[in-house]
């Protein structure tokens, strides 16, 4: 007993180090940031000294046990590396918005005739109108002199119906004669036919919000920035968050990267291009021979063909427009896989960090494409370990003890854990995100390993959005994995219970069992993934807005583009199935009211009464849905999540795990 507790004391004392440092601090000091960086950095490099000479150059030479220990050992290593990459990049943090201001005050202060051209590129493809109709009129609406900004639909499907609505919403239709290049093919055949001085681009499902040029030319001023890029946030949930049915009370699987990544790669002057919701300097463009085509990731490109340049990416940190996110599992990995790809091509290029003649040792180090190289090997290496030791009793390392082990392994995972949980308080849980990324394991690994062997000649792939989109789909592929990992560790469990069929002893055997518990327990969330929700085309927001029906006062608690909650205290006067809606800024819109439901709910100072919620239908068009898409989607309402709620979270996510094992 005593040896354990020795074990313990290096965990204790990274448990003292965060709870007496860190977690008093400011995470966005970057003095802050760098202690507790590299005391993670320090027990890392500890533990690794520790597998090097205590539990891999020890073991006996020949035979599969001593090729398996290195072979983990080298995963172990690159594993190593990308987390020391990872410290030194999230070291520093900066928050531009101060500079913003400070810069936008002096931007703006000139006459409206000396402020730049701009140009909006809307690159589509095959897109429906329900996606496009956002952007176009959230474009058109941009707070910036319009003599001074145009419009460009990008659309490489030549579409009548598509030029009809261009020429409606007095915006520019433009086409080419092949699809050469896909997305930056498009584009360069955009700057072909402008000339504005900064070409803003979105996807063709992101909308801007109107103050988007107000916040972001100002960093223009200075004549060394090429892009700047803001984040992406959306209006729907993904398919992670919707298949957990963690809707409400897990972010988008985003936020990590645009909330903490991004700002400390903009503070090392490492930021990258992300295509939409980012603008940049056409002479800067223009340098570079135009947008890069020689990956499938362009915006990437941009950026590292830039920096050999000499110009450098900007990062602001504040909502400036809304999007889809990949509404279906399909277009979840096409996205990922896309960017994986992209990432990997860099490698073999002229302008990318390994032969790009114009970036630092430090910046081609940053933009090596190490956790899409590395991530999905490890967390496959984590799934093997016990597998192999219960079915094949080859160990993953020259064992001595379990408290020797614990004194190593334990205090290196426990202070990336409280690492993560500090720096990303409300973007980070130990067990939902390890599902998540084993859950991307099975698909993702192939497409690195395909990437590495034959980098290019796989096509672009554009993710699907909204209509036509909405079949429910079954992860067989995923599933099949999942599920056969789970039955191969269970019954390696199983088999070395039993005194008769065991066939490995020793003292790493309770470590391998906990290690197999664990693997299940990810494996059991991992799987909820693979099953598809219903999703709707039309995404409300939650207000608490004024309203009248039919003359009778209430509150707006959801809206959306075609349906309306509206609670009312009074249902006498509702003896119709239509009734007129009042919306403050709208004339009165007639509307279907469908179902009603009741609950006690404070939606007056008057207290807490019996409220009745109407669910009203309607259908806009022309400058009525134009209106209502410019108050819905410009910049007055998102659907953000503050905080995790960790205990609702995990008591969700047992029941629904529970309840899925039962029916399968």
């Amino acid at each position: 007993m005593v040896q354990y507790l020795v074990a313990l004391v290096p965990t204790f004392a990274v448990l003292a180090f965060f709870f007496l440092g860190p977690f008093n601090w400011s995470r966005r000091h970057t003095w802050t940031r760098a202690v507790t960086c590299a005391f993670v950095a320090a027990v890392a490099l500890r533990y690794m000294y520790w597998r090097l000479t205590e539990t891999v150059l020890p073991y006996p030479d020949g035979g599969p046990s001593f090729y398996w220990v290195w072979i983990l050992f080298i995963v172990e290593v690159l594993a190593c590396v990308e987390v020391i990459l990872f410290l030194i990049l999230m070291s520093r943090y900066v928050d531009r918005s101060a500079e913003a201001d400070r810069l936008g005050r002096i931007f703006f202060a000139r006459d409206q005739r000396e402020l730049p051209t701009v140009d909006v590129f809307i690159p589509t493809y095959n897109e429906p109108l329900d996606v496009l109709e956002r952007t176009i009129i959230g474009a058109r609406s941009l707070d910036y002199p319009a003599d001074k900004l145009n419009v460009y639909v990008l659309d490489d499907q030549r579409r009548d119906w598509l030029k009809a609505y261009c020429q409606e919403k007095n915006v520019i239709h433009v086409t080419r004669g092949d699809n050469s290049h896909a997305k930056a093919g498009n584009m360069n055949n955009g700057l072909k036919v402008s000339s504005g001085e900064f070409i803003a681009i979105f996807d063709a499902d992101f909308v801007p919000y109107r103050h988007f040029l107000r916040r972001t030319l100002p960093f223009f001023s200075d004549d060394s920035i090429g892009i700047v890029q803001t984040p992406q946030h959306f209006f729907n949930v993904d398919p992670v968050q919707s298949n957990l049915g963690l809707e409400n009370i897990w972010p988008d699987e985003q936020r990590l990267f645009f909330d903490e990544i991004a700002p400390s790669r903009d503070a090392w002057d490492v930021s990258f291009c992300c295509g939409s919701c980012s603008i940049a300097r056409r002479k800067a463009v223009d340098a570079i021979g135009g947008f890069p085509t020689e990956s499938i990731t362009e915006d990437l490109l941009t950026t590292l063909s830039m920096l050999n340049k000499g110009y450098k990416t900007r990062y602001l940190n504040e909502r400036l427009s809304m999007g889809l996110a990949a509404e279906n599992l399909t277009g979840y990995f096409v996205q990922r896989e896309r960017w994986c790809q992209g990432g990997i091509q860099t490698l073999y290029l002229y302008n990318g960090p390994l032969r790009g003649p114009g970036l630092t040792l430090f910046q081609r180090i940053m933009f090596l494409p190490a956790s899409w190289l590395v991530q999905y090997l490890v967390r496959f290496a984590v799934l093997l370990v016990p597998i192999v030791y219960l079915w094949f009793g080859l160990l993953p390392l020259y064992f001595t003890d379990i408290a020797d082990y614990v004194a190593h392994q334990v205090p290196l995972l426990a202070a990336y854990f409280l690492l993560m949980l500090w720096i990303t308080p409300t973007r980070y849980l130990p067990v939902v995100s390890s599902a998540v990324g084993t859950f991307a394991t099975f698909r993702m690994l192939p497409t690195v390993v395909s990437s590495l062997v034959r980098p290019f000649g796989k096509p672009f792939r554009v993710t699907p959005k909204g209509s036509g989109n909405e079949a429910n789909q079954f992860d067989r592929y995923s599933f099949t994995w999942i599920a056969s990992i789970v039955t191969v560790t269970v019954l390696g469990l199983l088999v070395n219970v039993v005194p008769e069929t065991s066939h490995v002893q020793g003292q790493f055997s309770p470590v391998a069992a906990w290690w197999s518990g664990i693997n299940i327990v990810v494996l059991l969330i991992a799987s909820l993934i693979c099953f598809e929700k219903p999703r709707r085309l039309f995404h409300a927001f939650k207000l608490d807005e004024p309203a009248v029906v039919d003359d009778v006062p209430g509150q707006i608690v959801s809206l959306a583009l075609d349906k309306a909650v509206v609670a009312v205290h009074n249902m006498a006067r509702f003896q119709s199935k239509s009734v007129m809606l009042k919306i403050a800024g709208f004339d009165p819109i007639k509307a279907e009211l469908g179902q009603v439901t009741q609950r006690r709910s404070s939606i007056s100072r008057s207290g807490d009464r019996q409220a009745y919620y109407l669910h009203l239908y309607f259908e806009l068009s022309g400058s009525a849905r134009d209106s209502m898409i410019v108050k819905l989607y410009t910049g007055h309402y998102s659907r953000d999540i503050r905080d995790i709620d960790k205990v609702a979270v995990s008591l969700n996510l047992l029941l629904r795990s529970f309840g899925r094992t039962r029916t399968l």
